[in-house]
């Protein structure tokens, strides 16, 4: 039989999601999103959550956000839809960052003042699911027309990169451009720079991300053996700036800041932060007072979002990268580009117009509940721990149905009277612990020091079917779309 892979152990440490439209229903929410400098944005925005946090200690914080205008002006935009689109802008400035940071993470050389991330972030109407679409940098991009505030110099449209939209006319421009190449109407804006990202993951503790590969980038100084690890402000800036760990580049690179996004909200959502009044305000404090925003985006549209997501989890959040028609498009005066698919990249800004999820609906695997780890590659050996005659050899049948690597040798366990079933298993193997005891609804994870690579189940009296599971495959849906809960650390 094939031995399960083990689960990364290494060393171990957050980001913040956006916001509700103001008016419309609010049902209670259920899920919730993932990135770099944007993590930062949303997370602000989940922190909002906090339980009975008041409008008056808002208000406070509300002042302490730097304002911006991006909508001056702005005329023949498109149609406004359901929900909320916020545009969340990373840059690169670090102005206010020490001069030994700077070396120790690898920040040196000017900013271009450009758009290091962008990224279009969909809260439904019924404030029930994020839909996070990410725009690459290096996206080919028609400006509308503008004048350069650099140069002085008018331009009826020209080409440029994505990114660089923001240096010839600052978020005005940015989102111009952006709503001509997507037909989907902007509805706030938040940027963020190095100081607020490094800020927010700091004052939440740190992030935990995972990896079963090493990830090394010179430029950036991003050295992380395979495991477990919780990063520091300054180390999460590298995760998520490093462009050079694999031929993927940058769109690799934004598969790390989605997953990067799941383990912010993950850990802003779990450590008591949205309960804890304290804990709430400098979170906010940290994150509001080095961002930007628009002018519409004030303390009723934090109170609002608050709300919202609430009881926002991973699995209500679904993350994508625009598609790609095109790699190495090249434009004269502006170099390689990206060239988005035209048909794929209509059916994600189709679905963020009206309100719909990005992913298809999914009938291959019959519903079947996504997992870590391949159920093939883990080895499972199966205990009857009741007094039902044959409870072994029906619990062995399903999960070999199902796809586990069982023995096929149920055994009878020395305790025949276990209430709960138990999935136990050798702490280095707990991501296919995780994925197994998702098969056996209501099972109880037991850690047994020791026990090898063999998982064991010990059927209990609850006992009533296997659910179907399959692998998470990053790369399967057509468009590209993966969950929250598939990208964060199991």
């Amino acid at each position: 039989m094939p031995t399960p892979p083990r689960s990364p152990r290494p060393r171990t440490t957050p980001r913040r999601p956006p916001r509700p439209a103001r008016g419309g229903p609010r049902p209670p929410a259920r899920r919730r999103a993932r990135w770099a400098m944007r993590a930062v944005t949303t997370l602000s925005v989940v922190v909002l959550a906090s339980a009975g946090i008041g409008h008056a200690v808002l208000t406070g914080l509300d002042s302490e956000i730097d304002r911006v205008d991006p909508f001056r002006d702005m005329k023949n935009r498109p149609e406004a839809g359901h929900g909320m689109n916020i545009l969340l802008v990373g840059t690169d400035g670090r102005d206010r960052i020490s001069k030994e940071e700077r070396r120790k993470y690898r920040l040196g050389g000017a900013p271009c003042h450009c758009t290091d991330t962008m990224m279009i972030v969909h809260i439904s109407e019924d404030r029930d699911r994020a839909s996070v679409v990410s725009l690459p940098r290096d996206s080919y991009a028609m400006t509308p027309p503008h004048t350069d505030r650099v140069s002085g110099k008018e331009h009826q449209g020209h080409p440029l990169k994505l990114n660089a939209a923001y240096a010839e006319g600052g978020p005005q421009l940015t989102v111009r451009t952006v709503e001509k190449m997507t037909r989907v109407k902007i509805d706030h804006y938040l940027e963020l720079d190095f100081t607020s990202f490094m800020k927010t993951v700091d004052v939440v503790g740190g992030v935990e991300i995972c990896t079963d590969q090493r990830l090394k980038d010179t430029h950036t100084g991003l050295d992380l053996a395979p495991g477990r690890h919780t990063l520091d402000g300054g180390e999460a800036l590298q995760y998520v700036r490093a462009r050079y760990v694999d031929a993927a580049a940058d769109l690799g690179r934004m598969k790390r800041q989605q997953r990067f996004m799941a383990a912010l909200v993950e850990r802003a959502t779990s450590s008591g932060i949205l309960l804890n009044p304290m804990k709430f305000r400098d979170v906010t404090r940290a994150v509001l007072g080095s961002v930007r925003a628009d002018k519409g985006f004030g303390t009723d549209e934090l109170l609002d979002l608050g709300r919202a997501m609430r009881n926002f989890s991973p699995s209500s959040s679904e993350f994508t990268t625009v598609p790609i028609g095109k790699m190495g498009h090249r434009v004269a005066g502006v170099g390689s580009t990206l060239k988005w698919d035209p048909e794929k990249s209509e059916h994600i800004f189709d679905a963020l117009r009206r309100d719909k999820p990005l992913s298809l609906p999914r009938t291959k695997d019959g519903g079947a509940q996504r997992v870590p780890v391949d159920p093939a590659q883990i080895r499972v050996q199966v205990e009857n721990g009741t007094a039902t005659a044959g409870l072994g050899r029906r619990v062995d049948a399903a999960l070999a149905a199902t796809g586990f690597a069982t023995t096929r040798a149920p055994a009878n366990a020395r305790d025949r009277d276990v209430k709960r079933t138990v999935v136990a298993y050798d702490p280095r193997w707990d991501r296919s612990a995780k994925s197994l005891a998702a098969a056996l609804p209501g099972s109880e994870l037991r850690a047994v020091k020791g026990q090898g690579a063999t998982l064991k189940v010990i059927a209990g009296a609850d006992f009533e079917k296997v659910r179907k599971v399959r692998a998470a495959d990053l790369g399967q849906d057509e468009f590209g779309v993966v969950r929250g809960d598939e990208v964060g650390c199991t």
